[in-house]
């Protein structure tokens, strides 16, 4: 007869959490910081689509390292929660707290009942009034929750990013200069500039990052994306934007903002891609205006 397979409880759990812990240190870190006019979420993220950061409610930001599907789906629920709660109570009744509290009892809940546990890590940051009401909230595979004073690393290096970020951070810094603590914190630990020393790239650039800010002087919702020029902009890589196109090329597909697709000039609809009939004569005709 066969003795059926037995562990204790104390190895299951030491199994699952080393499991977990493998799973997220794959993963590139992630850092949310403070600065003087809200949090600041940087993830070394190539994708421009697969999104580490996003927008819970109006002043609460998400961020997470690990298996997408699984933070993604958490992200998306806490979406949900967030909605239902604002709109049965008060928009005011939706904090940081509540969503990170339900957060930690359904992380909980899995790497307890489930036999696989999520391999995530999140946080969730809150802008307040002040600086002294800015709130960010670490959670960890098991559903613990920790309440981080001035900056949170998850995922990867995180020690190596949190023992830069301890000698370089300091509060009431200005957007541009903690985005280039961040940075710095994330580029010393990246695979990316591994090579950095044989002629390749020694810091994290605009493609390889995904940056988003909860500003609190923004009278509604915080959360706001920086991309494009703002980033590289901030960044100090001295791109200001796309190249300028050259001279004398074919008219572009896409109109300009505001203008009704193929017709061109609102004002002349019978202009689109050429040139306006206004009695001059055209440009590649060679004919004079009568001199």
């Amino acid at each position: 007869m066969t003795m059926p397979y037995y562990a204790s409880a104390e190895q299951v759990m030491r199994d699952r959490s080393e499991y977990a812990r493998k799973g997220i240190s794959r993963g590139r870190s992630v850092a949310v910081l403070t600065y003087a006019d809200g949090v600041l979420l940087i993830a070394e993220n190539p994708s421009s689509t697969l999104h580490k950061i996003g927008e819970i409610y109006d002043r609460i930001g998400f961020a997470a390292v690990g298996r997408y599907s699984e933070f993604e789906s958490l992200r998306v629920a806490g979406v949900r929660l967030a909605d239902v709660r604002g709109y049965s109570y008060n928009r005011r009744d939706v904090t940081g707290r509540v969503i990170a509290n339900a957060y930690a009892q359904t992380l909980g809940a899995i790497f307890t009942e489930q036999m696989k546990p999520y391999e995530v890590e999140l946080c969730v940051a809150e802008v307040g009034e002040t600086p002294e009401q800015d709130q960010l909230y670490r959670l960890t595979f098991d559903g613990s929750v920790v309440d981080e004073p001035d900056f949170v690393v998850m995922g990867g290096q995180a020690d190596s990013v949190t023992s830069h970020l301890r000698d370089h951070f300091h509060a009431g810094m200005g957007l541009a200069d903690a985005l280039k603590v961040g940075v710095d914190a994330l580029s010393a630990v990246s695979p990316a500039t591994a090579g950095a020393g044989n002629g390749g790239p020694s810091r994290l650039g605009a493609q390889q990052l995904e940056v988003a800010v909860l500003d609190r002087r923004r009278p509604k919702r915080a959360f706001r994306r920086i991309v494009g020029a703002a980033l590289h902009t901030l960044l100090g890589d001295g791109e200001t934007g796309p190249a300028p196109a050259p001279a004398h090329t074919h008219p572009p597909s896409h109109p300009a903002p505001g203008t009704p697709a193929g017709l061109g000039d609102p004002a002349a609809p019978d202009t689109a891609g050429g040139a306006a009939h206004t009695g001059e004569a055209h440009p590649q005709t060679g004919d004079d205006t009568g001199d």
